[in-house]
């Protein structure tokens, strides 16, 4: 039966998944970054990589497969906070591209210097040669299930 031992791949990836986020919101929270969801950061560094073209709700959505209800919620909790703005789009009253706002800007700073010194951290558990295996090995994992999926196989 598939997930019944306790030292699984899928339970320690996502064990270890879960330490790391700990570790990142604490770290995140004692560089002054004030209620962080990551959702948020993500969202951030989204907008603030794709500053040469407009990005809409729409873009959002498909980048981080999540449902139009819950970017909706999102968003307007992230404009309430003052990270990003909408602006209206002349050629269509409807659509309101997403713009990063000074205070964006500053917390994805923040996160950016928060995600380097938690990768650095990171880097520090391990020897170069344990760091590289370990990514070659997760890679494979990744790349091994991509192309399960896309055959239809069910992975247990």
């Amino acid at each position: 039966m598939c997930g019944d031992e306790i030292r699984s791949i899928g339970h320690e990836l996502k064990a270890v998944d879960h330490v790391m986020q700990r570790h990142f919101l604490k770290s995140a929270s004692e560089a002054g970054i004030d209620k962080l969801t990551l959702m948020h950061g993500w969202i951030i560094g989204y907008l603030d990589q794709n500053r040469d073209r407009d990005v809409y709700q729409k873009d959002i959505e498909s980048a981080f497969a999540i449902s139009r209800s819950s970017v909706t919620s999102i968003v307007k909790n992230m404009e309430k906070k003052g990270y990003i703005r909408r602006i209206s789009v002349d050629s269509d009253a409807r659509l309101k591209k997403l713009e990063l706002t000074v205070e964006g800007e500053r917390f994805n700073d923040l996160i950016r210097q928060t995600i380097r010194d938690s990768d650095e951290f990171y880097d520090s558990l391990l020897t170069e040669e344990e760091r590289e295996t370990l990514i070659a090995l997760v890679h494979k994992l990744r790349s091994g299930i991509e192309s399960s999926d896309a055959k239809g196989v069910t992975v247990c």
